[in-house]
């Protein structure tokens, strides 16, 4: 589609269309091969089982993985250089017998100018080509002259784009390797080497650009990430679910995604909830010196000092000379207990020096003299009183349960008060301690300092970074080698009460252990999955929900306005909804209903009862085609529907930070977005019972 005109046929499309055949011909013979090569090592390694043979079986495994397509278009399009090469661009690299290029990896630095290239700034491409491909077969062809700035596609989005962006959801978040923005580009080809913070409003494609960035980064730093690899942190385990097979549909299956709790789960079980003011203090970046102050408390110098015998020598040494050789070694900030053999070869070396001067040795009795001064079973005692082995499950429960140690822990830092908020009474059993979310941060900073910096990844991503606490935040930050990560979020979403507030406070708690590293910011405005009709009015509450955001707008003009249907009561939500989604159901691939949780009962019942299958996401997993999710305002949030009808907004709104909670539910429809009510609209989002005002 060359001229504008949908019916024309492009001159070129059968041509092209032998070409992308040809390509998959090509990349069915380098999986052949690659298959091959596998299956010999895995041979060698059943005979030989030697290292080599395992890292060679690994790669190779890696290398057939790489090759499989994946669901989507193996080339998407190409360009045309001023310096007259063409690049066929696609999602995996695809060679000819010769070794010479037949479609370019999207991640290859050649591939830049398919995404940034504007009739303003064509960056050295002449022309480019998109492909509208359905199941291998290229329907429509889409070409731009980026050297004529009136010329069709030379501003704006193509047809392919906006074909791709009216597409159904299905339930599955898809990836977006053929329509990447220019701006979303950028973010997603950033140096690996830095802190790159990302806020962006619903519908810009933040999620995506982060799991893009992933994939680019393991293709561009292969060696470096191979075994350090990529940690994606999402907000719970639903959307995980639903961001799944974006990675492995790019080619990338050695990523981590966890969410906090399941990246800690082998350690600490979740067993319980906080009330909010108690999740809240927990996830204060103060809670980290209540840490200090609690293992410090635990090394106690003895008043009457203590005595280092070796042999008949015996040296004594004073409290004040070990509270000393203890604050050196605390100021050194080496985990504690390897401080513990840290102090007592200060002490030995100390009791050397002191006996050696006065009976007057050389050096060769120093030996000697310290082997037995360390095994000196009187030392040793001592010394374990003074510096006991600690650990993060044993301190942060004496911490809760022991009134004494919270005191003396939180003395000037915490309230009496929140003090009172922490103490609770511990389980018999350690074990059974009722962990919360909120603790786990504080068991990760008490493990850090007791044991040493955990696992670290040569890239971490966070999504929905906005509802992390500053606790949360440093158990990231000190997750990522030399601090390299990528932090996605919309402050407009933040929900939760431990939520960081500002995305200075976030990169204050996220180099904590990084002060050196690269930090960048980067917003997202432009949206590109809501239509602006939908968009337009969600971001009628941002002044009231958040006004320091700046609004995203919407490239999809137009679109049908909400529908708001009111009801004479509570009691006749149910049927009413349970009536438009029937009507929704019929013609649209996926369909949401968001409540607050004290209705989902009565609402699956209607729709029960009107024939609609029901899954309550989250319980039952992602809903599939036939199936409608009932889903609550915090548990949607980062995911998205065809159609979403949000039930009775004034009761999402009495939660905290409620207009937070009702922005979200209002953007998580990419067509159609039905509001019910039986109560008063909030008056922040204009709108009446028949639509916008």
């Amino acid at each position: 589609m060359s001229t504008g005109e949908p019916e024309s046929i492009h001159p070129e499309l059968a041509d092209e269309q032998r070409r992308l055949d040809r390509a998959h011909e090509l990349l069915d013979a380098m999986l052949v091969r690659a298959r091959s090569a596998r299956e010999v090592s895995d041979r060698i390694v059943e005979t030989e089982n030697t290292v080599d043979a395992q890292v060679a079986q690994y790669h190779l495994r890696r290398r057939e993985e790489q090759l499989q397509a994946g669901s989507g278009p193996l080339c998407f399009g190409r360009i045309d250089t001023d310096d007259r090469e063409r690049w066929y661009i696609g999602r995996r690299h695809v060679e000819d017998e010769d070794s010479a290029p037949v479609v370019v990896d999207w991640r290859a630095p050649v591939s830049a100018g398919f995404y940034r290239a504007t009739a303003v700034d064509p960056c050295g491409v002449d022309q480019r080509r998109r492909f509208s491909v359905v199941d291998r077969e290229i329907v429509s062809i889409f070409d731009e002259d980026l050297t004529d700035p009136d010329g069709v596609g030379a501003s704006g989005l193509p047809d392919p784009l906006l074909a791709e962006l009216e597409r159904s959801r299905t339930g599955q978040m898809r990836d977006i390797v053929a329509t990447i923005a220019a701006e979303q580009d950028v973010i997603i080809r950033a140096p690996l080497d830095e802190l790159l913070v990302v806020q962006g409003g619903p519908g810009t494609g933040k999620t995506a650009v982060g799991l893009h960035r992933a994939a680019f980064l393991l293709f561009q730093h292969r060696q470096e990430l191979m075994d350090s690899q990529v940690l994606v942190l999402g907000p719970n385990p639903l959307f995980l679910r639903y961001i799944a097979e974006v990675l492995p549909s790019l080619g990338e299956t050695s990523v981590r995604q966890a969410t906090l709790t399941s990246l800690l789960a082998a350690k600490y079980r979740v067993r319980a909830t906080d009330r909010p003011e108690v999740a809240r203090l927990k996830g204060d970046v103060r809670m980290a010196a209540v840490v200090e102050g609690a293992i410090r408390d635990r090394i106690r110098v003895p008043a009457d000092g203590l005595e280092v015998r070796s042999g008949l020598a015996v040296v004594r040494f004073t409290a004040d000379d070990l509270d000393g050789l203890v604050k050196t070694v605390l100021s050194r900030r080496i985990p504690v207990n390897a401080g513990k053999d840290v102090l007592r070869r200060m002490i030995v070396a100390e009791a050397w020096r002191r006996y050696s001067t006065r009976a007057g040795l050389d050096g060769s009795a120093e030996p000697t003299f310290t082997a037995e001064a360390r095994n000196d079973r009187g030392f040793r005692t001592a010394l374990d009183k003074l510096w006991p082995n600690l650990s993060p499950v044993a301190l942060v429960k004496g911490l809760y349960g022991t009134g004494r140690r919270l005191r003396v822990a939180a003395d000037g830092i915490l309230s009496p008060d929140e003090q009172a908020m922490l103490a609770r009474k511990g389980a018999s059993k350690a074990a059974d301690e009722p962990w919360t979310v909120g603790d786990l941060p504080i068991l990760d900073e008490a493990e850090t300092r007791i044991s040493g910096v955990p696992t670290r990844y040569g890239h971490v991503v966070v999504d929905e970074a906005q509802d992390l606490s500053p606790m949360a935040l440093r158990l990231v930050g000190r997750r990522a080698e030399g601090g390299s990560m990528t932090i996605l979020g919309d402050l407009a979403q933040a929900t939760t009460p431990q939520a960081i507030g500002s995305w200075e406070a976030a990169v204050g708690a996220l180099t904590t252990d990084h002060a050196e590293v690269t930090v960048r910011r980067a917003e997202l405005t432009v949206g590109y999955r809501l239509p602006a009709s939908i968009l337009d009015v969600a971001n009628r509450l941002l002044p009231h929900a958040a006004p320091t955001v700046t609004p995203a707008v919407s490239v999809r003009r137009g679109g049908a306005p909400p529908l708001v249907l009111s009801v004479g009561g509570d009691g006749e939500l149910g049927s009413a909804t349970a009536t438009e989604v029937a009507a929704l159901v019929a013609g649209t691939t996926s369909v949401a209903v968001v409540a607050v949780e004290s209705q989902h009962e009565a609402i699956e019942a209607a729709l029960d009862a009107a024939g609609l299958t029901v899954d309550r996401v989250g319980r039952a997993g992602l809903p599939g085609r036939d199936a409608v999710a009932l889903v609550g305002p915090l548990a949607v949030k980062g995911l998205e529907f065809d159609a979403v009808v949000v039930v009775e907004p004034a009761a999402i709104v009495e939660a905290a930070a409620g207009l937070r909670h009702l922005f979200v539910s209002l953007t998580r429809a990419v067509q159609h977005l039905g509001i019910v009510h039986a109560r008063p609209l909030p008056p922040e989002l204009g709108l009446d019972d028949t639509g916008p005002r």
